[in-house]
């Protein structure tokens, strides 16, 4: 594992942070910081040593992101069916956790201190609950009869949602192995729960609509029903290209949908109406849609082989701006408060960037977020630019 200082390293600090001298508190205006964010610690695995000749296609490729609550740790999922964790504060590799019996895709931290849910890509579908003190899984949630194509964990509770190829949507407490609840939804593959925990979306890109549910009453109808069909004749087609992402901003106002197209969607979370299209002109990452699969000539050792992730867009802790990845590298920022112009929004920054940003998470604490392709990067502004 080598960490590298870039050649722009942040002045805020050896742990990244930064410090009062410095004037970068974590309570810091994202107005006033976004442009300055710039690539300030990268982490790249190292390929296989044992096999001679390995290049730099042979390094793992970051399939997930996520921190902790208290924002002090970061998680990644990794195609080499690892699971890496990054300390945030020191801004160095802390943790390796290997799952070579059950594979990982999907994997965030639970709200139990030093607990990770991830799904598996070998023997089955289990979602499987882990404790990284002693690296001993503590709970098997059986059910899931396809690839788990979603994890999404309760704010407040133990709760989380999973949603599967298998045409269902699970509902889990931690405490327990077995299922609190079952939606039988066609095409499913994305869930999302809003900040209070008292409602979550379902998206499907087979139906192209998301379903919003009271979670008391989950097993009624929804509550809501947003149909994303019309928006697919504004000119721009990446609807009918794989969503890879659904998030509900903190102030409970939008709704973000990710997609592997040329642009991602801004919904008002109320009545569902499209408030802007965020146009990436260049077009989306190489990575594979929620449900998608590449195809049957296509085997992990071509140059056309995508490894699918858990979205490359994310909305900043304050709701005002959205991040993402692109084809050329750069990350692409949009502020949700800009005048779109017949509904169309395009980037206000683009920070540059020579790697590639599949998957993106923003900090929930901090003014701090990181990307991920061949390579784990933390974002902080330098206040060198201000």
């Amino acid at each position: 594992m080598s960490s590298t200082p870039m050649a722009i390293d942040s002045p805020m600090g050896a742990n990244g942070l930064g410090s009062k001298s410095a004037g970068a508190l974590p309570t810091a205006k994202l107005s006033e910081m976004i442009p300055l964010y710039r690539p300030s610690k990268h982490f790249r695995r190292d390929p296989p040593s044992s096999v001679p000749g390995k290049t730099s296609s042979s390094v793992p490729s970051v399939l997930s992101l996520d921190f902790d609550d208290e924002g002090a740790l970061l998680l990644t999922s990794e195609s080499d069916n690892s699971m890496q964790i990054y300390n945030v504060k020191e801004g160095k590799h802390h943790k390796t956790l290997l799952s070579q019996k059950y594979g990982v895709m999907h994997a965030m931290f639970g709200h139990a201190s030093g607990c990770i849910i991830h799904s598996s890509t070998k023997q089955n579908n289990t979602i499987r609950y882990l404790s990284t003190h002693d690296n001993s899984y503590l709970r098997y949630f059986e059910g899931h009869e396809k690839n788990v194509t979603c994890l999404s964990l309760h704010p407040g509770q133990d709760n989380f949602l999973s949603c599967s190829e298998d045409n269902t949507l699970r509902i889990w407490d931690a405490a327990t192995k077995n299922a609190c609840g079952k939606l039988n939804l066609h095409g499913a593959y994305l869930a999302a729960w809003d900040p209070s925990g008292n409602v979550f979306a379902v998206a499907s890109p087979t139906a192209q609509a998301i379903l919003l549910y009271d979670f008391r009453n989950f097993d009624r109808e929804p509550f809501s029903t947003f149909d994303m069909l019309p928006y697919s004749q504004t000119g721009q087609k990446s609807l009918s290209r794989g969503w890879n992402k659904l998030e509900f901003s903190n102030d409970g106002k939008h709704i973000l949908v990710g997609t592997t197209g040329n642009q991602h969607y801004l919904l008002d979370a109320f009545d569902g109406h499209l408030k802007a299209s965020l146009l990436r002109d260049r077009g989306g990452v190489r990575r594979l849609g929620a449900g998608d699969h590449n195809p049957d000539s296509v085997d992990s050792q071509s140059s056309e082989f995508m490894y699918p992730s858990t979205g490359d867009c994310c909305f900043t802790p304050d709701g005002r701006y959205v991040v993402s990845g692109s084809r050329q590298q750069n990350v692409l920022v949009w502020d949700t408060l800009a005048s779109a112009q017949e509904r169309f929004l395009r980037p206000v920054h683009e920070l540059e960037y020579k790697e590639g940003s599949a998957v993106i998470a923003f900090n929930p604490r901090y003014n701090i977020f990181a990307t991920g392709e061949k390579e784990v990067v933390f974002w902080v502004p330098d206040q060198s630019l201000a």
